[in-house]
């Protein structure tokens, strides 16, 4: 009987397998898709850079020769705003990558083995039993394979990092509807054929419609000269388009002069695909002998990228307290976990609030930025979302931006 069970084998699931394996646990990693398997949230930030070397996996994201990340760029018809990373104000790494998932998250699941977790995949978490929580408590998994067959796993702890499949929020009865109004994103791979000088690769690009500022698009390039391309908008906006996902996606390109310039006529490598209603919420982050990981506990929306940052996270805060758990020792999961990982949380809540308000549009374009302000702001953009020295962070961080959107007004 394994020690820590997890589900899920994506980047949240793979850190907390990996970290605790290292530390002696007998740990099972449970995943339903087979790897390689298509993803979005492709974009990583700097924050992420350290998480990932301190699981031990830095060097073999750096020997799969992904596109180097230092920033990000905003662009809004003529105005234009840039932020490189290197200009943040806390300390750490200043670069990260743009990753196609499918071959990221491979390669992660596969350090995870290396660092002595058992990795399955194709079998599906179909039920569960919680056990009291204590030392020597167990869960009751019940699981399924891809051939039907059924077995049935007594941990002494469940991670769940099952993403957007949502296992125990599902079968223990936690969502909880997210504040977010229903957004849609439209997306899909394209060879971008992007000339030399047109577009700076190692930062992604985020384009917002000139005349609807609630729609945005991003722009992520990879090392083999395709990039990933999306759209997000209102489910309302969405639905005033007709035809296929293709056709829907290039006409709302088109209402974007600079990105249908940039890459309009690119062909497309990978069919369009669309995800709706994606922001998640939870009642509680953890329980009796579980906690949830990443997207199966929170989602926000991808405009800042945050999504893998608050996974490897909340893995790393989460591996921490197994650990110690099942060492015996007394663990406080609202002090040790939940608190902590929701600092970072409700910095990009507010980030991600104050863009859709454009309030956070008018800081980001405002044409005399204090240079210290900028470089505050870079920090949170770079993942730096816990630092509890950037007055932009934490609790407090929606009402310093709505005080800096009123000093900047509209740019």
């Amino acid at each position: 009987m394994s020690d820590v069970l997890v589900i899920g084998a994506g980047p949240a699931g793979a850190v907390s397998s990996a970290l605790l394996a290292r530390r002696g646990h007998d740990v099972l990693v449970l995943e339903r898709a087979r790897f390689p398997r298509f993803s979005i949230g492709e974009s990583l930030l700097a924050s992420t850079t350290q998480l990932l070397d301190d699981a031990g996996m830095l060097d073999a994201v750096l020997a799969g020769g992904f596109q180097f990340k230092n920033g990000a760029t905003f662009v809004c018809g003529e105005k234009y705003s840039e932020f490189n990373f290197a200009q943040k104000t806390t300390a750490g790494c200043s670069f990260t990558f743009q990753v196609p998932r499918a071959r990221f998250d491979q390669i992660l699941a596969g350090e995870a083995a290396r660092h002595g977790a058992e990795v399955r995949h194709e079998i599906e978490i179909v039920g569960i039993e919680l056990g009291d929580g204590g030392a020597d408590g167990r869960a009751t998994v019940t699981a399924r394979s891809a051939a039907g067959g059924v077995e049935v796993h007594r941990p002494r702890f469940v991670l769940d990092a099952s993403g957007f499949g949502r296992v125990l929020p599902r079968l223990l009865d936690l969502e909880r509807p997210s504040s977010f109004p229903v957004r849609s994103a439209l997306f899909c791979h394209v060879r971008d054929g992007i000339v030399a000088g047109a577009f700076d690769r190692q930062k992604i690009r985020i384009g917002i419609n000139p005349v609807d500022r609630d729609v945005w698009s991003w722009l992520i390039p990879f090392a083999d000269g395709t990039s990933s391309l999306g759209i997000v908008a209102a489910r309302e906006r969405h639905e005033r388009y007709r035809g296929s996902p293709e056709e829907r996606l290039r006409a709302m390109m088109a209402d974007e002069p600079r990105l249908d310039e940039l890459v309009g006529a690119a062909p497309a490598v990978r069919p369009v695909g669309e995800i709706a209603g994606y922001a998640a919420s939870v009642k509680a982050l953890s329980g009796p002998g579980f906690a949830l990981l990443g997207n199966a506990a929170e989602f926000l929306d991808p405009v800042f990228s945050s999504g893998v940052t608050i996974a490897l996270y909340s893995a790393v805060l989460a591996a921490a307290a197994v650990d110690r758990q099942l060492r015996g020792e007394p663990v406080d999961w609202r002090r040790e976990f939940a608190d902590p990982l929701l600092y970072g949380v409700e910095t990009f809540r507010s980030f991600v609030d104050a863009w859709y308000e454009g309030s956070l549009q008018d800081v980001i374009f405002y044409p005399d930025k204090e240079p210290q302000i900028h470089r505050l702001i870079c920090s949170v953009l770079a993942g730096y979302a816990w630092d509890p020295a950037n007055p932009y962070t934490g609790p407090e961080s929606a009402r310093r931006l709505r005080a800096l959107a009123a000093m900047c007004g509209p740019a």
